[in-house]
This record gives structure tokens, C-alpha cells and sequence, in this order.
């Protein structure tokens, strides 16, 4: 049972670590070296985190990460920074709770905490970055101070109750690895809008045509959702948002044909094996519109009346003159069968 404590304690002291390390460290010097906690004997190997030094040291580094953490996009850098940092220091912390056992036990507890500071770390991680897509930094601050209270809040449930703790943790990290792939594919579209919108053309009044031509790796894709044959009138690479029967953040493409005026494909490579995936969206009774956000541009369809699937599709910053081009064509498709039956209908009505 006293081993199990100890490995409670360390692995807790891991999981709090990669989310704030330096707070971490700090609070627990401090309640050793002010005497607030008695330590246990098997805990005596902690007490050199009551050092002075060790202190001031963690509460300068928390004090740069307690306003670094607020800015929107400064606290992800921060975050990029530490992706070593914290699951080492999350690691060593947990060594320094087992105080001197084997050192087969030392290596395998090692990799233990280092994990569970890790997994901690990215789910901080990947939420900053999907908060930074709003420019105000409310947010930001919001989370910030909710994850300091956790933090605050996870050592005194460590302090009193670690089994509990060890619990608590564990599930914690159960669900975020098995949200893992969505979060992880968030992730890797925010990066990537970031970056090019850091790094998008220089000449933004250059002209734009739609492209026509399919990526290679989506043309098996489409080939086997395109059993009637029909011609591609363009396509635009894009990301998925949110979608019916359509999972997020994926990186595909959406296709016009020049046979179904009022219906697009988007085509993506997904599954373990990147299987393909393709969906038809009816466009019947639908509106198009583009929306301007901090770090895409987002091409929304939405039912015209009522009730029906909405669909959003990311676009990178630079490509805000496609996106206008696109919504342009669509809107001009779906006009085209109310235009020719006006025609139809004047045509067929008696002169005069």
C-alpha cells in the first residue's frame, strides 16, 4: 500500500507538472519550507524542493509563465518551448518522490511520469490552440487561471488523498487519449493556418482562377465516387469543419462537376491506412456564404428555410480571393434552374 502511495504521489506530481511545472514546484517548496504539509518519512526525499533556491528559481519562471500563459498565440510559443521541458521536469519529480529504490523501478516510473506529463501537456496544448483562433484574449486569461486552480487543487487532492488522485488522473488521461486523434488533427490544422497566414503571398491583388486539376492522392478517391463519369468543373483543396456524416479537421478537397450543378463532393484521405472518404452535399434549397475569421476563411452552406445540414469548410487567410470565387459559382448555380424556369414559364404564356 505504501508503494502505491508513492506512485500515486509521483505520477500525480507528473500530471500537474506538464501543465504548469514551475507552479508545481513552487507551491510544494513552499508548503515544505514554511512547514504548511508534514511530509510522511517516505516522502523526506522531497524536502530539497524546500530549498530556497529551488523557489526563487520556480517563482520567477512561474512568474514569466503566469503572464506569458494570457496572450492569445504567446502562450502556444510558450507551450512549443516546453514540450521537452515539462515532461522531463514531470519525470524528475516523480524520481525524486521514489527517493532511492532500484534502479530498474527509478527507469520504469521514470517513463511513467514522463508520459503522464506529456499527455498533459498536449492536452494543454491543443486546447490553447484551438482558444487562439479567437483574436480576444479573454479566453486565454480564463483558461489560464482555471489551470492554475486545477494545479493548486490536484496538489492539495495529492497531499490528502493520492489514491484518489491517482484515480482522478488516470481517467482524465483515458479521455484525452481517447479523444487523441481529433484533438491531434485539431492540432495540426490551427498550426497549419498559422502558418500560412505567417507566410502568405505578398501580391494579394494577383488574379485567381478556380483550379481544376484533383491532388493525385484524392483522385482514387473521387474515381470511385464518380461512377457516372462526370467532369470535374473545379476543385479547392480545404479542411472540413463541421458537417453532416463529414469528421472534422480533415485535409481533402471540394469538387464541382460540371453534370450536377447543384452538388459538391469533398474527398479526403482518412483511416489507418488513409483510406478514402468521400460525401455528396445536396446543395437544393441551400445558401452559400463566406466567413472571415481571425486565421481562415470559412465557407459556410446552410439551409435557405427552416431546418436542414450545415457544412463548413476551412480555407487558409491567403486564399480569401478562392473562397469569394467559390461562393460566387456556387450562388451562380444555384440561380440557374429558377432563371430557366422564369424563361420556360414566359416562353409558354400567351402574347399579349
Amino acid at each position: 500500500m505504501e508503494r502505491l502511495d508513492l506512485l500515486a504521489v509521483a505520477l500525480g506530481l507528473a500530471a500537474l507538472a506538464g501543465i504548469n511545472l514551475y507552479l508545481t514546484v513552487f507551491v510544494t517548496g513552499m508548503a515544505i519550507h514554511f512547514h504548511w504539509i508534514s511530509l510522511a518519512p517516505q516522502y523526506q526525499s522531497l524536502e530539497v524542493l524546500g530549498n530556497p533556491w529551488i523557489i526563487t528559481i520556480a517563482g520567477i519562471l512561474y512568474f514569466l509563465e503566469f503572464f506569458a500563459d494570457k496572450i492569445p498565440w504567446v502562450d502556444s510559443m510558450w507551450d512549443a518551448v516546453h514540450t521537452v521541458i515539462r515532461p522531463i521536469g514531470g519525470a524528475l519529480l516523480a524520481i525524486q518522490v521514489l527517493g532511492h529504490p532500484s534502479p530498474a523501478y527509478t527507469v520504469i516510473v521514470a517513463l511513467l511520469a514522463g508520459g503522464t506529463s506529456l499527455v498533459a501537456h498536449t492536452a494543454k496544448a491543443a486546447t490553447r490552440l484551438a482558444t487562439n483562433s479567437s483574436p480576444e484574449p479573454f479566453s486565454n486569461i480564463g483558461l489560464s487561471l482555471g489551470e492554475d486552480a486545477a494545479v493548486l487543487g490536484g496538489l492539495a487532492l495529492v497531499h490528502f488523498n493520492p489514491i484518489l488522485a491517482l484515480v482522478i488522473f488516470l481517467i482524465c488521461i483515458g479521455a484525452f487519449l481517447y479523444f487523441a486523434p481529433r484533438i491531434l488533427r485539431a492540432m495540426k490544422v490551427k498550426i497549419w493556418l498559422a502558418w500560412r497566414k505567417l507566410n502568405g503571398p505578398a501580391d494579394r491583388d494577383a488574379p485567381v482562377k478556380l483550379p481544376s486539376t484533383l491532388p493525385a492522392q484524392l483522385a482514387p478517391v473521387f474515381g470511385r465516387e464518380n461512377v457516372l463519369g462526370e467532369t470535374i468543373a473545379w476543385v479547392v483543396p480545404c479542411v472540413s469543419g463541421r458537417g453532416r456524416r463529414i469528421p472534422a479537421n480533415l485535409f481533402g478537397a471540394l469538387v464541382a462537376t460540371n453534370e450536377a450543378p447543384h452538388r459538391l463532393i469533398f474527398v479526403a484521405r482518412k483511416g489507418p491506412a488513409a483510406a478514402g472518404l468521400a460525401r455528396a452535399i445536396e446543395l437544393e434549397e441551400s445558401n452559400v456564404a463566406r466567413e472571415p475569421k481571425f486565421l481562415s476563411e470559412n465557407l459556410v452552406i446552410f439551409p435557405a428555410a427552416g431546418k436542414g445540414p450545415r457544412y463548413l469548410f476551412i480555407f487558409s487567410r491567403p486564399h480569401a480571393a478562392l473562397v469569394e470565387l467559390v461562393v460566387h459559382d456556387l450562388n451562380r448555380r444555384l440561380s440557374e434552374p429558377a432563371v430557366q424556369e422564369q424563361v420556360s414559364a414566359e416562353s409558354a404564356s400567351p402574347v399579349g
